[in-house]
């Protein structure tokens, strides 16, 4: 049997096997099998393969459409698995499209044959295939049976003249929508009043015929055409981006003819504008391939259809929806930037590259990137050079209007200032709440976190803030000449800053941070002698000069010992000086020497000396800027609580030797009272002065401890520890200038809270206070009342010395001499009785001040409580803690 013959029995028996009506009908077996015969032919003169993706779409869409069951589309896919792991077959694809050709040839009329090669994917051009014959009007309806229901209805609007509106004609009205522009027959209405939303209205919408006022004349009305809903979904979808562009383009409108738009809103705008340009060179573009499409289709011999090439709605949405989310960003920009400017805004915009789709990141990248170059060079001038070049109020670092054009002067040595004296400035309009180089450190350049881009970052934020306010300080405030080597240290870093380099930013903040930092370092302790003058003030103020201490008290004891009133500043000045002369503090430098002063605080009706008495050192700007006020306060509030400590100490250890000497006196006397029996008043009253003196031994033996370990406490505990901190700091030379006076501030309010014993918890600290205050003056009257006990003894053995050298050489002793001595005994009751209750009072406080401590939570502090305590001396009774 011949091939062709083979081939038509086995065409024959698949037509049979798939449309079974055909073993019954004849004329439509014969037309079923020349139709496969068609279909094989088309395909062995194609030279493409066919997209078998694409095929298995079509069926499946075929499937969903004319299968009555839903399991349909699944068991296609199962049969298609198992045809496509057959090693036999190789055209595939062939089989199932010669099988979904057969399936649709039931829908369409068997007498035509046409092209399948609509089955493969969209091309640019395609070889026309012979198309259906449209029927006649004339025709029977059984021919008009056969049409399709769109080419039914579409006879039909035009009999009832609406006919559907050209594709043609909506391309072109889409193509001014996508420019906020209304067409012939579609009108972009906008919106008004608080409605801000646009809305679309067709030629064929009930309502744009009742409005005129839409912008149709009544020559359109008379004439109406039909769009279809497919069309006016696509025509919707493209006037989001009209409606998008129009916004855009507003917004920049509105700040070229605004005042003060800053510069980062200004890029903003700049790049809005060269995105919207390249949007309509787009449309440009889309409408010359219309223009093509049309020229096309009006060459009948060409080949090519309007389907084919050119353009369509579908192939104009799938151009522009790239720009529909690039046009929805820049919207969202303009949208949420109205009321933000400078940082702000650069944050704004950062915050949207945090999406997952890489397009949307790649358009907030490019845009960001623009925006964020103004700031970029605000950055630099302030991170390279100090200066502050922001117009329009945008960078994060802001400068108050008052301290703009105020800086400090040096002052040379006949225009020292002290804590608390002039503030040394070359402006004479200074504000009235100025209060020395501190506050114009912290108050001249404001850092606002809110207008801090998030990818930089609150910390490399802190450290920009800090970079250029302390080269501004080193250039302005410091007169440092040398700056220039620094700025050319700075010139390696000195590379262009840009968003695209985050990494590199962030090494240049680093590397600037640290040149400046020990550029400031290197002004301040070797230029002006910082180091110097906090070791003079620890030496002075904190009386680490023990000699000097010594030698000034010395000195002043008996000048302080008098009203307060009754002193000469001038006198203490002069003692000051005599005492720095006679000790080693001679060998300060004179620039040390000179800044110490003797001052007398305020003081009232009834103080003495020693309660208005301190020290001052005196200091000019830069250098106030480290030493301010508040801690110049706690400087001379530690100096006035360890003067007190050493006026103690000196009055106790002046007292000791009275006890030594008061106790070999009555031993003295002793011995020389042989004469009289063990009766006798005197001999008694010897014996009570021995016990006397034994007890104010022991209670002097507990203040002198006291004291001492008081004194260790605060000088080596305290004030060397936090010393030895604050050097190996400077020793480091990291960090910029708020650094050095955060360092300097934990110094000295360590020192201060440590020395005073201050307690966290409110009103335990006063309880501290005063108890420490108890016990000095309590030590203080106990010295007195043992002068009146060591007067006492004196007085008495000059009296035995009398009573003796007159009995030896056998005088008559005056009976009224005895009753003087009988008086005077009187009054060692009350002397006693005195020194007796004060050593009794130091007890007690002491034992509540060694029970606070132990409860302190400061280690330093409870430390202090076990070196008073060494031996549980002053332990609680149980009982007392019970009661309490």
């Amino acid at each position: 049997m011949p091939s062709t013959q083979v081939n038509t029995s086995l065409l024959l028996q698949l037509v049979q096997s798939v449309v079974s009506e055909s073993g019954q009908n004849r004329r439509l077996r014969d037309e079923l099998l020349a139709r496969c015969q068609a279909v094989l032919s088309s395909r062995a003169n194609q030279n493409h393969e066919t997209d078998i993706s694409h095929l298995i779409e079509l069926v499946k869409r075929h499937l969903a459409q004319h299968s009555q069951t839903t399991t349909s589309s699944l068991r296609f896919t199962h049969l298609l698995s198992r045809l496509l792991d057959l090693p036999l077959l190789e055209r595939k694809d062939a089989v199932v499209q010669f099988l979904y050709t057969l399936a649709t040839s039931q829908q369409s009329r068997p007498a035509s044959v046409t092209s399948l090669s609509s089955l493969a994917p969209p091309r640019t051009t395609r070889v026309a295939s012979n198309p259906l014959p449209i029927p006649d009007d004339n025709a029977p309806s059984k021919k008009q049976s056969g049409m399709s229901k769109a080419d039914i209805l579409r006879r039909y609007r035009a009999k009832i003249g609406r006919p559907q509106l050209s594709e043609e004609a909506l391309l072109r009205d889409a193509l001014y929508i996508l420019q906020g522009i209304s067409g012939k027959y579609v009108k972009l209405v906008e919106g008004e009043g608080k409605n801000l939303e646009s809305r679309l209205v067709f030629s064929d919408d009930p309502v744009s015929v009742t409005k005129k006022r839409s912008g149709m004349c009544n020559s359109l009305l008379a004439k109406q055409h039909f769009i279809s809903v497919p069309n006016r979904t696509l025509i919707h979808r493209l006037s989001e981006l009209g409606h998008l562009y129009s916004r855009i383009a507003n917004f920049v409108r509105q700040r070229e003819g605004t005042g003060g738009v800053g510069m980062i809103e200004q890029s903003l705008c700049h790049y809005l504008e060269s995105q919207l340009t390249e949007y309509y060179r787009l449309i440009a573009v889309l409408e010359s391939q219309m223009q093509i499409s049309k020229y096309d289709k009006s060459k009948d011999d060409s080949g090519v259809t309007e389907e084919d090439s050119g353009l369509t709605l579908k192939r104009l949405e799938v151009w522009i929806d790239d720009w529909r989310l690039r046009l929805r960003m820049m919207s969202t920009c303009v949208e949420g930037c109205q009321d933000l400017r400078g940082g702000a805004l650069v944050n704004l915009i950062h915050s949207y590259t945090e999406n997952g789709d890489p397009f949307v990141r790649k358009v907030t990248d490019e845009l960001l990137e623009e925006v964020s170059k103004p700031f970029f060079v605000m950055l630099h001038k302030w991170l390279f050079s100090g200066e502050l070049y922001d117009p329009f109020s945008e960078f994060f670092v802001h400068i108050d209007p008052e301290l703009a054009n105020v800086h400090f002067v040096q002052h040379t040595s006949n225009q020292q200032n002290g804590f608390f004296g002039d503030d040394g400035l070359d402006n004479d309009d200074i504000p009235g709440e100025y209060r020395g180089g501190l506050q114009l450190w912290e108050s001249k350049y404001i850092f606002r976190k809110e207008m801090l881009p998030a990818f930089v970052g609150e910390e490399f934020g802190r450290k920009i803030f800090s970079t250029g306010k302390t080269l501004n300080f080193i250039r302005y405030s410091c007169h440092d000449s040398d700056w220039i080597a620094t700025r050319e240290k700075l010139g390696s870093t000195n590379d262009t800053l840009q968003y695209s380099d985050i990494e590199g930013l962030e090494h240049s903040i680093d590397s600037a941070y640290s040149i400046v930092s020990q550029r400031l370092f290197d002004v301040f302790f070797e230029k002006f002698g910082l180091l110097n003058h906090l070791k003079a003030l620890k030496n002075y103020m904190f009386l680490g000069h023990g000699d000097f201490a010594d030698s000034l008290m010395i000195a002043l004891e008996p000048h302080l010992s008098r009203p307060a009133n009754a002193l000469s500043r001038h006198n203490l000045t002069a003692i000051l000086e005599e005492a720095v002369r006679s000790t080693n503090a001679i060998f300060d430098p004179s620039d040390v020497r000179s800044r110490l002063d003797a001052r007398m605080l305020e003081y009232t009706h009834g103080e003495i000396g020693w309660d208005v008495f301190t020290l001052e050192y005196k200091v000019d700007a830069p250098i106030d800027t480290v030493l301010d006020p508040e801690c110049a306060i706690k400087y001379k509030r530690v100096f006035s609580h360890l003067w007190k400590m050493k006026r103690v100490e000196g009055a106790l250890s002046t007292g000791w030797m009275r006890v030594a000497g008061g106790a070999r006196t009555v031993l003295r006397v002793q011995g020389k009272c042989t004469a009289f029996d063990g009766n006798h008043p005197l001999t008694r009253v010897i014996s009570e002065l021995d016990i006397e003196w034994h007890q104010v031994r022991i209670a002097m033996a507990e203040m002198i401890h006291f004291i001492r370990q008081l004194q260790a406490y605060c000088h080596l505990a305290v004030i060397e520890c936090q010393w030895k901190k604050l050097t190996e700091f400077i020793q480091k030379k990291e960090g910029g200038l708020d650094a050095l006076i955060s360092a300097h501030r934990t110094y000295v309010n360590a020192v201060d809270k440590k020395v005073l014993l201050y307690y966290p918890k409110s009103g335990k600290e006063e309880n501290l206070r005063l108890r420490m205050q108890e016990l000095f003056d309590t030590a203080l009257q106990f010295r007195s009342a043992m002068d009146e006990l060591y007067n006492y003894t004196l007085a008495e053995r000059a009296r035995q010395e009398s009573e003796q050298h007159d009995a030896g050489r056998g005088l008559y002793v005056d009976p009224r001499t005895a009753r003087s001595y009988e008086e005077a005994r009187r009054m060692l009751p009350r002397i006693l009785q005195r020194t007796r209750g004060y050593a009794i009072s130091f007890s007690e406080n002491m034992t509540a001040l060694v029970v606070s401590l132990a409860a302190h939570p400061d280690l330093d502090c409870k430390n202090l409580g076990l070196r008073l305590s060494f031996s549980n001396y002053y332990k609680v009774p149980k009982r007392e803690k019970d009661a309490a």
